[in-house]
């Protein structure tokens, strides 16, 4: 009888230890479980997020977002280089006022052709153009695209207009002026909505064109922007500082809303796009081409 209870005590000794043995498997099955819902260690927080190459969305909109206060940082300095009248800025807008003032005072024909430069591409011209391409889109059913268009023309002008106000920047003062503008100087409303337009017209139609014409369609808005620039510094009505300002400021305009646009693509489930390459919204062209679909679709 000793021995059977010493066999029975042995046995349940050993379903103890299987019990015991198979709780501790299931509490280090727990543990791994639980470690793999925590995830890696250093990934939650919010820059592991926002750079996390799995999340193409939070990278793509940092970079985004980097590339914008990137354009803004020169913006910026010559804001501040303006108000507090740096010298070397101020030797460097007076000389090539000067320079150009003085070519185009003895050349009437190329103060018609600045003019006429300044006039088709001024902001009135590019009010009207994203103004019919908005109501093109809203016609072909793309209400976000065509909001898209608005704000970024509508916020641009007018925080340029309060730029304006708030620096108050004189414009140049020359003998026998060949032109003459009403307001403050900086920065340039011509050059500003030059920029705007012409970046709110290529981004709507890149989904349109070959990867050539996409190239020349580049070009030629650069040569745009830079003529309409040109054409104000040698009109004698604003200074380098002024237009560079205000190109640089309507790249950082149009960056942000695309930026922002982006990120209710990706909201609604759209691969993510490259803008400077493919438009704000490549999946447009099907909808609002006119050879497209005859009632064209909803966002």
């Amino acid at each position: 009888m000793t021995t059977e209870a010493g066999r029975r005590r042995a046995t349940t000794g050993e379903v103890g230890m299987g019990s015991g043995d198979r709780t501790m498997a299931a509490g280090r099955l727990g543990g791994t479980t639980m470690n793999d819902q925590a995830g890696p260690p250093g990934r939650g927080g919010w820059l592991d997020r926002r750079l996390d190459p799995d999340a193409r969305l939070g990278l793509r909109l940092t970079l985004a977002s980097l590339a914008v206060v990137l354009v803004l940082v020169p913006f910026t300095l010559l804001l501040v280089l303006v108000k507090t009248s740096f010298p070397p800025l101020y030797r460097l807008d007076e000389g090539v006022a000067n320079t150009l003032h003085a070519y185009a005072v003895t050349h009437s024909g190329w103060v018609t052709f600045l003019e006429a430069w300044t006039d088709v591409f001024g902001p009135g011209t590019w009010r009207v153009v994203v103004g019919v391409a908005v109501v093109w889109l809203v016609i072909r059913r793309a209400p976000r695209l065509a909001a898209w268009a608005v704000t970024t023309i509508t916020v641009g002008g007018l925080l340029g207009l309060g730029l304006k106000v708030v620096v108050d920047r004189a414009r140049p003062h020359l003998p026998n002026p060949v032109a003459l503008a009403p307001g403050a100087s900086f920065p340039s409303g011509h050059a500003l909505n030059a920029t705007l337009g012409v970046g709110i017209v290529l981004l709507l139609i890149l989904p349109f064109l070959t990867h050539l014409q996409k190239i020349i369609a580049w070009t030629v808005g650069a040569v745009i922007v830079l003529g309409v620039a040109y054409t104000r510094i040698a009109l004698g009505v604003h200074w380098v500082s002024d237009v560079t300002a205000g190109v640089v400021f309507g790249v950082a305009v149009v960056a942000a809303t695309t930026a922002a646009f982006e990120t209710w693509r990706r909201d609604i489930g759209r691969r993510p796009a490259e803008p400077h390459l493919e438009g704000v919204e490549p999946e447009a062209k099907a909808e609002i081409s006119p050879k497209g679909r005859a009632h064209g679709h909803k966002h």
